[in-house]
């Protein structure tokens, strides 16, 4: 099942979440009004005729009371909920990890997120750790690609080798790239409100225990009553436990199933996640699993864990991961045993400082002032490095002042700003916007501007990645700032560059205010968003068709035609071309907008036509792929397999 397949499925789960959740909502309000009126029979019965025992609107009172409670359970919840994924991991107890740790453990869980974020084209998500847990588990949790988390326990750093842990990074961006995340941020919010009844009953035995008696001896004393009401309740509140289970399990086991072949299809490799779901069958015992979080939110998180936090002592339809024997049959096609987890030696290194020789002092740069406002072409021109890379095949590592750069709040703004750095006496004027704006990371721009140039084109934008936890940890009117500084560097010569809006596409979608929500669908086939779609197609046959081609007219519109052949459903011909007079920054910012706003399952069909427009047949030039990258990352979408090959070639490896 594709991508686009899962979001889909996953909107469609929400319509089962809110099915149940009504269903639960129904039980819980009969139960209680149930519940109240043989307590109050129970109260006044003796004075009272059963069938006129109840005043009036007293059903009604009990209703919008406990309708008060869940709702109001679930908003409150939510509210709490707002950051997404940074605030599920701090209710669970995790503590963010620095870009820029020097742990080796840490660094090697890093390394390994950010190889899976780079493979798949997304953002790479902030890191916690939950170190106080000893077993091996872990979730990916947010609203949004673009805001998500990943979490681990110190069990899983602990007792996994390198190739297990990232079968585990690969099931849980699995969530990530599946639309598993926000149902399941969600799905929190809502269980909270159908268990607030259990808690609003404990409240009232606690009430009821420390109050004073009545002094009519021919009543029940009140005492009592609150003592009742509470404890019935409490046993009510059961209801809303009972269908949280079953909501959890309705929701959550087959995309355990999905998340585990997508950790092999990611990985290439079984033993990966079969290796960690072995080891957590080997920490088990009778009275402990080895899956088992200790924290007090635990239950309340459990269905976005890997494997179950406690014990199920309800299998079937309540149990909210699969058993272990079942999904290692699934991974290995056979049946396969427990593997011990005994934690492995600890690695050793020195700290090694990451930013102290970086030259943040001012060089003293020439002032200019820079023009205002956005031009209105699109120019496919792009800097070209001043050391070529002969040989892509070759590997070596970031130097160690850019690595230390991309992992630092500080340092990633200057990694974005010596991106956008042109030569001569552009340089010039985006140097003096830098002194004036950002005058801590001029200097440092321009020191990292060199290391750049030295790296493939192809290197760009996946830094751009590696820089984006560093980047999330700016709050947002930081943000803001940075944005609005890349504006002015972008028009510092008058125009815009493929390489500048590609960029600036990315860092908009990723850090502007709306980037973590979900998008609204208001196009449900590709066929409503024509116009826009042949001016994305026209932009990519631009970018695939350089310009010193003698025939670059007859070209473009040939690459044209080819993406609208790939996708019958625009009804596309060649007068809908847009030639470069057309192709303006605001026009292509639109569409891309309206693009993201396509239903899951149409998105596949703009992205073929535009992946067929820009292929000749021959391996993607970088100007294709980034441009094809920058609007997968406007349309929130993964970027395909042919352009990930083209990223592959990069020159940097990861230490172990």
């Amino acid at each position: 099942m594709t991508f686009f397949e899962q979001q889909h499925q996953a909107r469609q789960e929400t319509r089962k979440l809110v099915f149940l959740f009504a269903l639960a909502v129904i039980a819980i309000v009969l139960a209680v009004n149930l519940a109240m009126a043989l307590l109050w029979h129970f109260k006044f019965g003796s004075h009272h005729e059963l069938l006129r025992s109840y005043p009036k609107g007293f059903f009604a009172v009990n209703t919008l009371i406990t309708l008060a409670l869940i709702g109001g359970g679930t908003l409150i919840q939510t509210f709490n909920l707002r950051d997404g994924g940074d605030a599920v991991a701090l209710m669970a107890g995790g503590r963010l990890v620095s870009p820029a740790s020097g742990d080796l453990q840490e660094r090697r869980l890093l390394n390994v997120v950010e190889e899976m974020a780079l493979a798949s084209g997304i953002a790479c998500p902030k890191v916690y750790l939950l170190e106080r847990e000893d077993a091996i588990n872990a979730f990916a949790a947010g609203y949004n690609q673009n805001e998500a988390v990943v979490a681990v326990t110190r069990g899983t750093l602990n007792r996994l080798t390198r190739d297990e842990l990232q079968g585990v990074v690969g099931h849980e961006f699995s969530h990530i790239l599946n639309g598993d995340m926000r149902l399941n941020v969600h799905l929190i919010g809502v269980l909270f409100g159908i268990q607030m009844i259990a808690g609003f009953g404990q409240q009232l035995m606690n009430f009821g225990r420390f109050s004073s008696s009545s002094r009519n001896d021919k009543e029940p004393p009140w005492q009592l009553v609150m003592l009742l009401a509470g404890g019935a309740l409490f046993v009510v509140g059961y209801i809303g436990i009972f269908f949280g289970r079953l909501i959890k399990s309705a929701v959550s086991r087959q995309r355990e199933f999905l998340a585990d072949a997508s950790a092999v299809q990611f990985t290439r490799n079984p033993e990966g996640i079969g290796g960690a779901l072995r080891k957590i069958g080997g920490l088990t015992d009778g009275k402990r699993i080895g899956s088992q979080i200790d924290h007090q939110n635990a239950e309340q998180l459990s269905h976005l864990f890997l494997g179950s936090v406690r014990p199920n002592l309800l299998d079937g339809w309540f149990a909210t991961h699969p058993p272990l024997t079942e999904r290692l049959q699934r991974i290995y096609g056979r049946s396969m045993g427990p593997l011990e987890a005994p934690e492995l030696p600890q690695p050793h290194s020195e700290n090694t400082a990451r930013l102290a020789d970086l030259p943040f002092a001012a060089a003293g740069f020439a002032c200019a002032v820079a023009p205002t406002g956005l031009p209105a072409s699109i120019s496919t021109a792009t800097a070209t490095p001043t050391l070529e890379f002969g040989n892509s095949s070759s590997r070596s590592p970031l130097s160690p002042q850019l690595d230390g750069a991309v992992r630092d709040p500080a340092g990633a703004c200057a990694v974005v700003y010596a991106l956008l750095l042109g030569e001569g006496e552009e340089r010039d004027v985006q140097l003096a916007i830098l002194k004036k704006e950002a005058p801590q990371q001029a200097a440092l721009t321009s020191f990292l501007a060199e290391t750049i140039t030295q790296l493939p084109l192809s290197a760009r934008l996946p830094l751009v990645d590696l820089a984006a936890p560093a980047l999330r940890q700016l709050p947002q009117a930081a943000r803001d700032r940075l944005l609005a500084i890349v504006e002015q560097l972008i028009a510092a010569d008058s125009r815009i560059t493929l390489a500048e809006f590609v960029l600036q596409t990315i860092l908009a979608r990723r850090l502007a205010p709306r980037a973590g929500r979900l998008v609204p669908i208001r196009f449900n086939r590709v066929s409503d968003l024509s116009a826009d779609a042949a001016l994305l197609l026209s932009l990519v046959a631009h970018v695939a068709i350089p310009s010193g081609r003698a025939d670059v007219a007859a070209a473009r519109l040939a690459a044209f035609l080819r993406g609208a052949q790939a996708c019958p459903e625009l009804k596309l011909a060649a007068q809908d071309y847009c030639d470069g007079a057309k192709l303006s920054f605001p026009r292509v910012r639109l569409a891309l907008d309206n693009a993201n706003q396509l239903a899951p399952l149409a998105k596949p069909q703009l992205i073929k036509a535009l992946l067929a427009a820009a292929d000749d047949g021959n391996p993607l030039e970088i100007a294709s792929a980034d441009i094809l990258r920058a609007i997968c990352a406007g349309i929130e979408a993964p970027i395909p397999p042919a352009v990930a090959a083209t990223y592959q070639a990069y020159p940097w490896q990861f230490d172990s």
